[in-house]
C-alpha cells in the first residue's frame, strides 16, 4: 500500500474500540452496521470473553490482528483470530490432520483459527474498513494480513492456519495467498416473499406439504405452549430455562457445553434486540428451546437444548417457527448451520460453504490438498443428490 501500515496482535477484542471495531466489521459486501453478521460483531465476541467461554482453560484464546495505520493510527483492516489448543468447537473436523503431523513427528497443537468460536456461520474473517471496500487497496489490505498470519505461523513453530466458514472477500484473499481450500454443507431457507406459511407450504410437494402440516399439528395438540421473544422480551427466568435445556441435550448427545450460563445474559443484555429465543413450555416450565440471531435480512439459527425428546418439538421449535418469525418480519433466509438431512424435507436447501487452510509442512500440506480433492468431490457428489430430492414442486405438478 502507498500507505505505511503496521500489524498489531491483541489478546482481546477489549482492546480495539467497539466504534473502531464496527467500521471494520460492518462493512461486508456494501452492508452497513446495522446489517451486520452478529456473530462478529464486538459486543458478540466481547460476550464470549467477558463470560469466559472462551480465554481460561477453554482452548481458545483470543489473538485478533488489527492494521492500522501509521502515520494516523487509523484501524484500516483485522483478522479474526484465535489461537487454539485443540480442534473443538470449530465444526470443520481436522483431528485426522493431527494425528497425521504427530505421525511426522510434529505437535499439531497450537494452531491459528480464524472463526468465531462454536458458531458455524459463513462470515469474514479477513476484513477491512468501509472506505477501502472493492477496491485494489483493500485486497492489499487483505493480502498484508494474511502474509503476516503465515510469517507469524513460521516465526513460532505453528503447524497450521484454519479460516472456517469464510464469506468470498476472505476466501479469495487467502486462496491467493496459498491457503487451500475445502467445502462444506448446510442447509438454508430463502423466503420468496411469502405472505404466510401456508404460502410457503404452496411451493412444496403434495407429500412434503402434508408432512409438515401433520407435523405441525401434533406438536399444537401436545399441549406444548411455544412462545418467540425478543429483546426486553427476554427475562432471567427464561434464560435459566434455555439453559438447563441446551445442558440437558449437550449432556445426552455432546458432552461439555461450550457456552457458560452468563454467556446468554450477556449478549441479551448487549444485544437482545437482535436476539430471536424460541422456548417450549409445558405447565410454564421451559422444557425445550431455540436461540437464533438476526440482522436485517437473515435468521441465524444457533444453539437448541431440550429435557427430554418431544415428537417433533424440535423441528417446531428450531425450523418451523423461525421460518414464521422471517416471513413476519421480511427477512430473506434462515441459516440452520451444520449437518442434518432432515432439514431439506422441510424447505431448507442446501448450500456450500468454505474454509481455508495453510500447513506449515509441506509433506502435511501435499497429504491434505490430495484428500480435500478427493473430498470436493464426494461435496459435489452429495450436492447433486440433495438437489435431486428438493422438497419443492418441480414444474408441472
Amino acid at each position: 500500500m502507498a500507505v505505511p501500515t503496521e500489524v498489531t496482535i491483541l489478546n482481546s477484542i477489549h482492546e480495539v474500540k467497539p466504534d473502531e471495531w464496527g467500521q471494520i466489521s460492518g462493512c461486508v459486501d456494501g452492508q452497513t452496521n446495522s446489517s451486520q453478521n452478529p456473530f462478529i460483531s464486538h459486543k458478540f465476541l466481547s460476550a464470549l470473553e467477558d463470560s469466559a467461554a472462551v480465554g481460561g482453560n477453554s482452548g481458545w484464546y483470543p489473538r485478533p490482528m488489527i492494521l492500522r495505520e501509521r502515520q494516523n493510527g487509523g484501524l484500516i483492516g483485522a483478522a479474526l483470530v484465535y489461537l487454539k489448543a485443540h480442534s473443538m468447537g470449530e465444526y470443520v473436523f481436522d483431528h485426522g490432520w493431527a494425528q497425521a503431523c504427530e505421525g511426522l513427528g510434529q505437535d499439531y497443537y497450537p494452531k491459528l483459527q480464524l472463526s468465531v468460536p462454536f458458531s458455524p456461520v459463513p462470515g469474514p474473517r479477513v476484513m477491512v474498513h468501509c472506505k477501502y471496500r472493492n477496491s485494489p487497496e483493500g485486497e492489499q489490505i487483505g493480502m498484508t494480513l494474511a502474509e503476516a498470519l503465515i510469517e507469524v505461523a513460521q516465526q513460532n513453530q505453528l503447524s497450521s492456519i484454519h479460516a472456517t466458514f469464510v464469506d468470498e472477500y476472505t476466501q479469495r484473499i487467502l486462496q491467493a495467498a496459498g491457503f487451500l481450500p475445502r467445502h462444506g454443507i448446510q442447509f438454508h431457507w430463502q423466503n420468496k416473499s411469502y405472505v404466510d406459511f401456508d404460502g410457503f407450504l404452496a411451493e412444496l410437494s403434495s407429500r412434503k406439504r402434508k408432512a409438515i402440516r401433520r407435523e405441525r399439528q401434533e406438536a399444537a395438540e401436545s399441549g406444548i405452549e411455544f412462545v418467540t421473544l425478543s429483546g426486553d422480551q427476554i427475562t432471567e427466568q427464561d434464560w435459566d430455562g434455555y439453559d438447563r435445556c441446551y445442558r440437558a441435550i449437550s449432556d445426552r448427545k455432546w458432552g461439555t457445553p461450550y457456552l457458560p450460563r452468563g454467556f446468554f445474559t450477556e449478549i441479551g443484555r448487549t444485544m437482545g434486540e437482535q436476539i430471536v429465543l424460541v422456548l417450549a413450555k409445558v405447565g410454564g416450565e421451559v422444557v425445550a428451546g431455540a436461540l437464533n440471531l438476526r440482522n436485517q435480512e437473515r435468521l441465524f439459527g444457533r444453539n437448541w437444548g431440550s429435557l427430554q425428546e418431544f415428537k417433533f418439538i424440535h423441528f417446531e421449535t428450531c425450523y418451523y417457527r423461525a421460518i414464521d418469525y422471517a416471513i413476519a418480519e421480511g427477512l430473506q433466509w434462515v441459516e440452520a448451520g451444520v449437518q442434518g438431512e432432515h432439514k431439506l424435507q422441510r424447505g431448507y436447501l442446501p448450500v456450500k460453504t468454505v474454509s481455508l487452510h495453510w500447513l506449515r509442512d509441506e509433506r502435511l500440506r501435499a497429504a491434505v490438498a490430495d484428500f480435500l480433492r478427493r473430498e470436493s468431490l464426494f461435496i459435489d457428489q452429495q450436492m447433486a443428490e440433495y438437489s435431486s430430492h428438493s422438497p419443492y414442486r418441480q414444474v408441472g405438478e
